[in-house]
């Protein structure tokens, strides 16, 4: 059966001033996938998820060739609408940045920023997505406290909740767990495992045995190019290009 693919990437390049940070990509993601970059630090992992909701636009003196389709459309043509890309392809950065506020507020706050008065609608929605993250058992006797008083992984995973709220098709981890002990990183490898049931999921991770653990697909970046994208057992057990077996082996990265 055919996959279908929800973004759709085409001789995607990507220049900051004259320098390539992104050379050339040709790649599909697929609807309710977990798709793992790999690849060593500068490899360009990063820039590509900020420019598959245009924040690589917020660096000076950047241009882009080629294309990138979500849905069909054209992300970078005329008629887009750029904060409602942004809702749609939500992304969660390496360090949690709660908001000095409660942990309900922190997760309703984008709603409120959206223009939505509906309180009840704002607390389904704040509970439906801090249990999606397998936080609320954590927190519901507490969501009027700080949300700065939750340790390090309860933060990363509030700030993924917040995202949800919003109701994203789709969500991009930028390194979720780099400083996050392994306790925390399991829970929010759970929680991704059953998030890919309703998302689309893009996970940048420098850990090769995260990647194996929760991804369908992984993806092998080096010096902004995509060297070769397949099954995740495949990528770790028999990669088609000498430089992954080379990264996943240790052997430099």
């Amino acid at each position: 059966m055919m996959k279908e693919a929800v973004i759709r990437v085409r001789d995607f390049s990507y220049y900051v001033g004259s320098r390539p940070v992104l050379k050339n990509l040709n790649l599909d993601v697929y609807k309710n996938e977990i798709l793992s970059i790999i690849g060593p630090a500068g490899s360009g992992k990063s820039s590509f998820l900020r420019c598959l909701n245009r924040l690589n636009e917020e660096q000076a003196e950047t241009r882009i060739e080629g294309t990138i389709e979500i849905d069909g459309q054209n992300i970078y043509g005329p008629d887009i609408n750029i904060t409602e890309l942004r809702r749609k392809v939500g992304m969660v950065f390496a360090l949690p940045v709660p908001l000095p506020r409660s942990i309900f507020e922190n997760v309703a706050f984008g709603l409120r920023m959206a223009g939505i008065k509906d309180k009840k609608l704002i607390e389904s929605r704040v509970v439906d997505s801090l249990q999606k993250v397998a936080l609320w058992n954590e927190v519901k006797d507490r969501l009027h406290s700080s949300a700065l008083k939750l340790s390090g992984g309860q933060q990363q995973r509030l700030c993924i909740a917040r995202v949800l709220a919003m109701r994203p098709e789709f969500i991009l981890l930028d390194e979720p767990c780099s400083g996050l002990d392994p306790v925390s990183t399991m829970k929010i490898e759970e929680s991704l495992m059953d998030l890919k049931k309703e998302y689309t999921i893009i996970l940048v991770t420098n850990n090769t045995k995260q990647a194996a653990r929760v991804s369908d697909r992984t993806a092998f970046f080096l010096s902004g190019e995509l060297i070769e994208i397949d099954r995740t057992e495949r990528i770790f057990t028999a990669p088609r290009d000498q430089r992954t077996n080379d990264y996943i082996s240790g052997r430099f990265g």
